[in-house]
């Protein structure tokens, strides 16, 4: 079998375009902060923007009406050319500067065959993080006969000895864009890695998988839209002979990969924050079903308005710990009503708790050093579980890649 990681044709905008304007964060980030995208809709204007061909979900109401557009948009980009083919058959090989450091990635395609998101998969590629399937949908529809992707899915690999990503900063590759990522992403330049250079990364990455006893990569970030592109992948390939199944560009999908030991790398809890709610019980009703009685358990802090109180949540792994807390939040909005919705960052989680109605929780945070050994015991995390970075730290849509 092939492996799962492999070289690809790579899109990236003319050089008129704007590269600043042209990358905006995952869709997935700041969607309880309308005003960071509409700050994002103000500096992008009318320029070219992967703004008009993503769906941030903070728009998520606005239903297929908006699938429309970035349909149109799509289309658009490629007959006027705005996307072009800047990497044939190569990667792409990322500097990324964030305040946690530079965070080194490589995109390439990933094969859907070797990816499986169910629980007690044995694939190559699996999920970290329990799949919520009704977000799944809205991506789904925006991926069905689209003309283009672009990625903001994380992989993550166990390279201790970081053989695969870090060699290549030391080589002279040719550059492809250096710029700064708006609303504080920090900046991120591109190189493009082809010919000789790419066929020996895609040596090792075949070597790395086969020496990886069964588990090779992790999805990081942008799990429901990995899952998105294999339901999609699944539901055509139904429709092709085998020979038309093994080329077809929709059984791949572009992700970035970053090695889970780089320092840049950081994992920071999502936390729960409560929407329209009773918010006057919420302190004692959380700390009664959560708070471990024996001195154990995982730091959490309880938030409702200006009042917090510091607990261990009770749990014989992080991940059942995590579980329980999301069952109770689920039966506390079902006896008082509202909704939940998932924080990046202390300070945004506490405003928002902080709200009339409003209330929540400081999550635990893991070890990034258990994750592949957590998985492989026990399989995936709860949703929402980790977060690679805080919300600014993310992926910026950049790259594309023809469907």
């Amino acid at each position: 079998m092939q492996a799962c990681f492999l070289p690809a044709d790579i899109l990236l905008p003319d050089a008129a375009a704007d590269v600043e304007k042209w990358a905006v964060v995952a869709c997935d980030q700041f969607t309880s902060q309308m005003e960071y995208w509409q700050k994002a809709a103000q500096i992008v204007g009318d320029a070219p923007s992967t703004l008009n061909i993503v769906y941030p979900e903070v728009y998520l109401a606005e239903g297929d009406a908006r699938i429309e557009r970035i349909r149109r948009a799509m289309a658009d980009y490629m007959q006027r050319g705005v996307l072009q083919t800047r990497v044939k058959n190569g990667f792409v090989f990322v500097r990324r500067v964030t305040e946690s450091g530079e965070r080194l990635g490589l995109v390439g395609k990933l094969d859907l065959e070797q990816y499986d998101f169910t629980p007690g998969t044995s694939a190559p590629v699996r999920a970290t993080e329990g799949t919520i399937l009704s977000r799944i949908p809205p991506r789904v529809r925006i991926r069905q006969g689209a003309p283009i992707e672009s990625p903001h899915v994380m992989m993550l690999v166990d390279d201790a000895a970081m053989r695969l990503i870090e060699p290549l900063a030391q080589m002279d590759l040719p550059k492809l864009y250096d710029t700064q990522l708006m609303l504080g992403g920090g900046h991120i330049s591109g190189f493009a890695v082809e010919g000789e250079p790419a066929a020996r990364t895609a040596e090792l990455i075949a070597q790395m998988q086969r020496e990886s006893g069964g588990f090779f990569l992790a999805v990081g970030d942008g799990n429901h839209s990995l899952a998105a592109a294999r339901l999609c992948w699944l539901e055509k390939k139904q429709t092709l002979t085998p020979e038309q199944a093994a080329a077809d560009p929709a059984r791949y999908a572009l992700v970035e990969l970053v090695n889970l030991h780089s320092p840049a790398v950081t994992f920071e809890p999502i936390h729960r924050v409560l929407f329209g709610t009773d918010a006057s019980k919420w302190m004692q009703a959380a700390e009664t079903a959560l708070a471990s009685t024996d001195g154990s358990g995982y730091a959490i802090s309880l938030i409702a308005g200006r009042a917090r109180r510091d607990i261990l949540a009770k749990g014989a792994s992080l991940g059942e710990a995590i579980a329980a807390m999301d069952v109770f939040c689920t039966a506390y909005l079902a006896e008082n009503g509202g909704s939940v919705d998932y924080i990046h960052g202390d300070d945004e989680a506490i405003a928002l708790a902080a709200g009339d109605g409003c209330c929540g929780i400081l999550m635990p945070r893991m070890d990034k050093a258990e994750l592949f050994t957590s998985v492989l015991r026990s399989g995936p995390f709860p949703k929402k579980s980790f977060s690679i970075g805080l919300g600014a730290d993310k992926r910026y849509y950049l790259e594309c890649r023809k469907l």
